[in-house]
């Protein structure tokens, strides 16, 4: 796939699978992460991300969701515990090199988890407290006003069991936004109008020598409320986007997919080569006589408010 596409808050409880992390996060980069842009940029629309709106994108992978916000005006923190190699390019991506000056400033990587944030960031609009956070990319010292919107991208339901680490992450990040912020969480649509749901489902099919390990299913009507109100957040509005998987060839589509981590259980059970020939088996239906692959998708969003 996120966008992508991918939830790993909490790993799997298989053996690890054997792969090269950073070329797995440059197949993310390059290919997949790209996938979800239609709705990021419809996610901004309707909140109206723009000059001084202060986002926080948790697992903000490479950073495409980041620097669109930034180059809207937004002043973003990103934080990625869960894939230190989609960091370190999001770090290169958002290199503040060649951007103006709004852009130099408005750019915050975090190595690490929401702790460290929390000395920064505090709920009540107006209070301000020293910000101590060693792995910021913001000044040190610099005072830090709390969120307007927090994000989450990575679409929830992908994974048995997914939703656990994100509903505790969720809860952690409420007390740093100001009071009845909201709250974005993103969930695959009806497998039926999701045609990279027919691929998805490999991941299934080649996983239950290890049941309940990670593997991909399909979402249920009700997975992002369920996650908002497990973490203490209150629903109030979402849509629906129409995000097509659109890639060069079979092979690129297969990099991608496997990119997004929803294969690991399926690689764990069987092996890399057993995954890799399943999934480009089941990508030739939507291969083109370009050759190009193309899978129409609908992605749900849920705006939830912080308390």
């Amino acid at each position: 796939m996120t966008p992508t596409l991918v939830r790993q808050h909490r790993p799997h409880a298989g053996p690890a699978p054997r792969a090269d992390l950073a070329a797995r996060a440059r197949d993310w980069s390059e290919i997949q992460e790209r996938m979800l842009v239609p709705l990021h940029e419809a996610v901004y629309e309707r909140l109206d991300v723009g000059p001084g709106t202060r986002l926080l994108g948790l697992g903000c992978g490479s950073g495409l969701a980041l620097l669109t916000a930034v180059s809207m005006g937004a002043h973003v923190t990103g934080v990625e515990p869960s894939f230190p190699e989609r960091l370190a390019l999001a770090r290169r991506r958002l290199a503040p090199r060649t951007w103006d000056a709004h852009a130099r400033d408005a750019v915050r990587l975090v190595d690490g988890t929401l702790r460290d944030l929390e000395d920064g960031t505090r709920a009540d609009a107006g209070e301000h407290s020293e910000d101590s956070t060693e792995n910021s990319r913001g000044p040190a010292g610099a005072r830090t006003a709390p969120y307007d919107i927090v994000t989450a991208f990575e679409p929830v339901g992908c994974l048995a069991g997914d939703s656990e680490g994100l509903v505790e992450l969720l809860a952690a990040a409420a007390p740093l936004a100001r009071r009845g912020a909201p709250v974005v969480l993103v969930g695959w649509g009806p497998p039926e109008r999701c045609a990279t749901s027919t691929v998805l489902r490999v991941a299934t099919e080649l996983a239950e020598p290890l049941p309940s390990t990670g593997s991909w299913r399909p979402a249920l009507r009700d997975d992002l409320e369920e996650v908002a109100q497990r973490a203490g957040l209150k629903p109030d509005g979402s849509g629906r986007v129409a995000c097509p998987f659109g890639y060069a060839s079979v092979d690129s589509a297969r990099k991608g997919l496997l990119s997004t981590g929803l294969f690991d259980a399926a690689i764990s059970a069987t092996d890399q080569a057993q995954v890799d020939k399943e999934v480009t088996e089941a990508l030739h239906r939507y291969r083109r006589a370009d050759g190009t692959v193309w899978m129409p998708n609908v992605f749900r969003y849920l705006i939830a408010r912080t308390p």
